[in-house]
């Protein structure tokens, strides 16, 4: 089955802030889409179009910069014109007006941007199949085991909700996956998906995720 695909809009000065909030996001079985990446990977911005037309939800990125950028204005009415949703992620004081007038969107606390990451994985199992409804836990993460000479994947099941992972980052707790290969454990953020550090199996929590993810003490 084809993955979702999710295009991210934003002004050009914006990629680092970008790259922070999608950083995990990128890790989950759908395809996200940079707008500042595509072009820098040879393709105009004129050209993305394409990319805009073939994906199931538009992220736009508003911050100060954005207001002056003529990019995501015609990305926004683009993507609107051919039906696909579009989310506002906005800074605080930012309004978002025009085809978005009436659209909730997430908001983006720059003192705490894994609230503001939280925030909006909430949102994208709202709108991507993929990811599952926010009362389905039915996502994962899968990525190779990063021990020498072993190749194996790993894979981190979540079969919590929402609101019981940000529950669980509050108590500084963390989800941890084991590789079937060489056993060694890696260890998230319930809040972010975010990936904190990788070591040998122990008996710390019990398993409250499923065979392939438990939650733990948190540790670094």
């Amino acid at each position: 089955m084809t993955r979702e695909q999710l295009y991210v809009s934003h002004a050009p000065g914006d990629l680092e802030l970008v790259r922070e909030l999608f950083s995990t996001v990128e890790n989950f079985p759908i395809g996200v889409h940079i707008a500042a990446e595509e072009a820098d990977s040879g393709r105009a911005r004129t050209r993305l179009a394409g990319r805009i037309a073939n994906s199931d939800l538009v992220v736009a990125v508003l911050t100060e910069r954005s207001a002056t950028d003529r990019w995501i204005n015609q990305e926004i009415g683009y993507a609107r014109a051919k039906g696909i949703p579009v989310l506002p992620l906005s800074d605080r004081d930012v309004r978002h007006g025009g085809y978005i007038d009436d659209v909730d969107g997430v908001t983006i606390d720059r003192s705490d941007l894994p609230a503001t990451v939280f925030e909006l994985l909430c949102q994208l199992r709202r709108e991507l199949s993929p990811l599952g409804a926010l009362s389905v836990p039915n996502w994962y993460v899968r990525f190779p085991c990063t021990v020498s000479d072993c190749d194996r994947p790993v894979t981190l099941e979540i079969e919590h909700e929402q609101s019981k992972l940000w529950k669980l980052h509050r108590r500084g707790r963390r989800l941890s996956a084991d590789c079937e290969g060489c056993g060694s454990r890696y260890y998230f953020d319930p809040g972010t998906i975010g990936f904190v550090g990788r070591g040998e199996p122990d008996s710390t929590g019990g398993s409250e995720a499923g065979s392939n993810s438990r939650s733990s003490e948190g540790r670094r």
